[in-house]
């Protein structure tokens, strides 16, 4: 059975979604507006406070936390009574629980005065959660159930590239969230050298984790260029569209962590390298996903003759 119409667009829309609040959180920490509203769930005891100063930002943040969750639910219900795929049913409900999770985590952010642990997981579950409903859009398309055509045995390498590529991706964020709670974006406050040095003195825990996030952004791109030289052989549109789109991202990433610096973490290029970081760990992800998906079905398919191995007598 094809998967449902609505449930793809609902799909869509909770992971447009998704994004617009990442890049909402992200202009609340661009801003430290974190703690702009001291109390949790409530507004300073309101529903709609003021939105003035930070409060536009913070409570901003929950209004369209809120409205994720909302669509969340709603997909997630729809999918548990709609979709025959137990795999899908199942990846719904994982996301439901994502982000009330993740709402929580919200929460005791405010409530504890922004931990470190708990800012930190609370950015990566939002990544996390992000990747569930692109592969939900992605597996409720009308796309996703049709065979592909017949795979080349060069395309299998592919699933294994973007799926490196994408757990790359993941530990990048994670030092750029720890570098972001910390308040270490300006440790190193030159680039593209650091303290006018190639290697610098890692005199703090502060300069170390930014310099550990920039030697990530080099292990980062070199693994999207392999992956898109791969994926740039394929005739497949599937695997060199989003491969491309990621070595596009890259590009405007990196330009984006320049500015950063140069303009002492000016609140649009910061936001924009927080969301633009999303979509690229969201891309490589979609990319594994159809490079996997095309490995599945080849292998569930009988090999074609002129791919069969004699087995000697």
């Amino acid at each position: 059975m094809p998967p449902s119409r609505g449930i793809h667009r609902l799909a869509v829309a909770t992971a447009a979604s998704t994004f617009v609040l990442l890049f909402v959180g992200g202009l609340v920490t661009s801003t430290g507006s974190a703690l702009a509203v001291p109390d949790w769930p409530l507004s300073f005891g309101q529903v709609f406070p003021p939105m003035v100063g930070g409060v536009l930002f913070e409570h901003g943040h929950r209004l369209v936390a809120t409205l994720v969750g909302c669509l969340t639910l709603v997909l997630a219900l729809w999918i548990a009574i709609a979709e025959p795929r137990p795999a899908v049913r199942a990846s719904g409900l994982v996301a439901l629980f994502a982000v009330v999770l993740q709402g929580v985590l919200g929460g005791v952010t405010v409530l504890y005065k922004l931990p470190l642990a708990v800012s930190v997981t609370h950015a990566c579950l939002a990544q996390t959660f992000f990747c569930l409903t692109v592969a939900l859009a992605i597996v409720t398309g009308p796309g996703w159930t049709s065979p592909p055509a017949a795979v080349r045995p060069d395309e299998r390498p592919i699933a294994l590239l973007a799926g490196a590529t994408t757990a790359a991706v993941f530990a990048q964020l994670v030092l750029g969230a720890l570098m972001r709670h910390l308040g270490a974006g300006l440790a190193i406050p030159d680039f593209p050298l650091a303290f006018g040095r190639v290697l610098p003195p890692l005199v703090t825990p502060l300069v170390t984790v930014h310099f550990a996030h920039r030697i990530g952004a080099v292990i980062v791109a070199l693994s999207v260029a392999t992956t898109v030289a791969r994926a740039a052989r394929s005739p497949r549109a599937e695997l060199r569209r989003p491969a491309l789109v990621a070595a596009a991202l890259v590009v405007v990433q990196v330009a984006l962590g320049a500015s950063i610096i140069w303009t002492r973490r000016a609140v649009v290029p910061t936001t924009s390298h927080v969301a633009l970081g999303a979509a690229l760990l969201a891309t490589c992800f979609a990319l594994t996903l159809r490079a996997v998906r095309l490995g599945v079905r080849r292998s569930a398919e009988p090999v074609p003759i002129g791919f069969r191995r004699e087995v000697p007598a």
